[in-house]
């Protein structure tokens, strides 16, 4: 499963930036940070900061469709499709 070792990427300082709480919702999704992960949830998360332009969000979210099935993919993108929609 993707995990990845994010010690001390919090302490970098604070930022108010979408695309960086996106990028966090992205973590916390893929390593169960707030519960059990949830790889679907993480890869729309990071998706979300990759399209607003977070290099790291899209290595994550590549690395994460690596352990997805097409199905759960075309999932994850009409949840962020969504809630672009929603925004």
């Amino acid at each position: 499963m993707a995990r990845f070792d994010m010690t001390g990427a919090a302490e970098t300082g604070p930022s108010n930036t979408i695309d960086e709480t996106l990028f966090q919702l992205g973590i916390a999704s893929s390593t169960g940070r707030d519960g059990e992960p949830d790889l679907i949830a993480a890869h729309k998360w990071f998706n979300l900061a990759a399209m607003r332009g977070n290099g790291e969000a899209a290595r994550y979210r590549a690395e994460i469709a690596m352990e997805l099935t097409a199905g759960e993919i075309a999932e994850a993108q009409r949840a962020a499709r969504e809630w672009i929609r929603t925004q």
